[in-house]
């Protein structure tokens, strides 16, 4: 059966013509030989181009290395993350307390019911768009998998720019991402100060770097380590965030109903609606209501850069996207309801503290100063974990993308230490992209495009694959164990892509409609299509040189060996049968 599918070959797969006498006569023997012709399709990581055949199939694989090997690369890194530690990657960078505590006075800015309700809508969306991701990535587990599903559903001609531009864009995204969690944890450090000095204190924006930048590097260092100690550091951000949510949900309230006496009403809560900007009520109450959900629970893609780490990656890696997503959704939900109960009625107030987050004047009039110093301090060390899962994440994204051409001195980044299985120069680069982006964080407009710059270019990353998938791919998917059916994976996968393209229009807006001036502009609008833009004009200048979409790393003996047998049978199978070819 295999001399007759070599044979066919040339035909309906591209690669070379082998006959049986011809494999007779070679000095090597068995396997690796009887699949000589597989070897055009190794180096072009069998993409779905013309006259190539395209194997990838993770619901037939038997083993994460194997299926690794269709995907196209050899295993570099220790498969030391289980599918609770891969959830924790998420949940830890999602860090519901401290991102929901640097957020608040964002989402009071439409008073009380556009935080309750606009964290509701917005996370049914997000789940929504995590649902057509964890498709993806039960499909097609890879550490590169944004940029690797673009190149592979992307039409003849585009795949590669594409590609290019989507890899481009995550990997800016995340380390912005990175910026803005080490930033928020430089001002809860300093909130706590300001507490201790009741307030007197001078915030700038110096002392914020200051901080910022020895966060960055501290969590460096705690992330250059063994694949197992980053795996277990995942189990302890995990205890500490539910940690400090229990204590919260604990005496916070106790607080308030000792200290002020009453719990505000459930009107408040759920129907006080305060448009503090100049835009009109609807509007307001996306930006307002909104931007608290979609800043926190943004960190799901990182599962996706834990896939060649992870144990059954084409399971965990889904379900960690969709378990950390619901949990923080309904989580985050409780928590805002129990600070709505709890805060002073007067929403200014809070919004304008002297303590520099909102949260810490809730906490303050709750439970006093020391309990705030107290919680504040706890709350800045789980945004420190927060900050060390970003910094894994970022790394293994720009490792993967270097691995392929994509980055400058990727022949360096792409390096693996073979004795402990780390990218350390990756983790390195992670660390000093984020210390260069961090400089934009003394001017308080640049910091702000650069929160929003995070937002807008991962929802286009993460909505590009599902929206080629849903169009010129359509014919190339093959679902994973994760998958909604055919019917609702559609509707499912065209909503999440219009979600996606309203998130990136809705962080390009001022919070001002009138009067926009230098300081209060919005220059994400500035900002992110020009990342976009700069990208393809270095494509097409210089890149396109070098960068030809996913490139395979491994030998076809490596290949032979790591799909396995079966695997190959299959391949035979499908070669014999002309109409399963994709």
């Amino acid at each position: 059966m295999r001399e007759e599918t070599m044979r066919q070959e040339d035909v309906k797969g591209g690669y070379s013509t082998t006959s049986a006498a011809e494999l007779d006569g070679e000095k090597n023997e068995g396997t690796l030989l009887e699949f000589r012709g597989l070897k055009s399709h190794i180096r072009s990581v069998r993409s779905p181009v013309a006259g190539e055949v395209n194997y990838i199939n993770s619901a037939t694989s038997n083993t994460d290395k194997g299926l690794l090997a269709e995907i196209g690369y050899k295993q570099e890194l220790e498969r030391k993350f289980s599918t609770i530690q891969v959830f924790g990657v998420a949940f830890s960078i999602m860090g519901l307390l401290p991102s929901i505590g640097t957020l608040l006075s964002d989402g009071l800015a439409g008073g009380p019911v556009s935080t309750i309700w606009g964290w509701l809508i917005a996370g049914f969306f997000i789940l929504v768009l995590g649902l057509a991701m964890a498709e993806n990535a039960s499909a097609i587990p890879t550490a590169g998998g944004l940029y690797y599903w673009t190149y592979y559903y992307a039409p003849k001609g585009y795949k590669a720019v594409m590609s290019f531009i989507i890899g481009c864009s995550n990997s800016l995204a995340l380390t912005a991402a990175c910026c803005s969690i080490t930033y928020g944890f430089a001002e809860e450090v300093l909130a706590a100060v300001v507490l201790t000095k009741d307030g007197n204190f001078d915030v700038t924006n110096g002392k914020l770097y200051g901080i910022f930048a020895g966060a960055a590097i501290m969590m460096g260092v705690c992330t250059s380590v063994a694949s197992g100690f980053v795996a277990k550091l995942q189990t302890l951000s995990i205890i500490c965030n539910l940690f400090i949510i229990v204590l919260f949900f604990i005496a916070v309230p106790i607080g308030a109903k000792v200290n002020r006496g009453k719990f505000n009403h459930g009107h408040f809560i759920f129907a006080n609606y305060q448009n503090s900007s100049d835009w009109n009520n609807g509007w307001q109450f996306c930006l307002a209501g909104f931007m608290p959900a979609i800043w926190t629970i943004g960190g799901f893609d990182s599962c996706v850069h834990q896939s060649e780490e992870a144990k059954d990656a084409k399971k965990s890696v889904a379900l960690g996207i969709v378990g950390s997503i619901s949990v923080c959704w309904i989580l985050g939900w409780f928590i805002l309801i129990v600070l709505l109960a709890c805060m002073d009625p007067d929403v200014s107030k809070t919004m304008n503290t002297k303590y520099v987050l909102s949260i810490a004047q809730i906490i303050y009039d709750c439970l006093g100063k020391n309990w705030a110093i107290a919680f504040m301090s706890l709350i800045a060390f789980c945004q420190f974990l927060m900050g060390a899962s970003t910094i894994t994440a970022v790394s293994r994204q720009i490792w993967a993308f270097s691995r392929d051409n994509g980055l400058p001195f990727s022949k360096y980044i792409k390096k693996v230490n073979k004795t402990y299985s780390i990218p350390f120069v990756a983790i390195i680069a992670a660390c000093c992209g984020t210390l260069v982006l961090g400089l934009l964080c003394l001017q308080d407009e640049a910091a702000n495009a650069l929160f929003s710059l995070s937002v807008a270019g991962n929802n286009l990353s993460w909505g590009t694959p599902t929206f080629l998938r849903l169009t010129f791919g359509k014919d190339l998917f093959r679902p994973g164990p994760f998958y909604l059916g055919k019917f609702l994976s559609t509707v499912n996968g065209w909503i999440s892509v219009f979600w996606g393209l309203f998130v990136i229009i809705l962080v390009m807006f001022p919070t001002s409609q009138h009067n926009v001036t230098p300081q209060s502009m919005n220059y994400a609008c500035v900002i992110g299509p020009g990342v976009w833009i700069l990208s393809f004009i270095y494509y097409i200048t210089y890149k396109k040189k070098y960068y030809h979409g996913p490139a395979s790393n491994l030998t076809e003996e490596e290949y032979v060996n790591a799909v396995g047998e079966d695997v190959l049978d299959n391949i035979d199978n499908v070669l014999s049968q002309p109409e399963k070819v994709v």
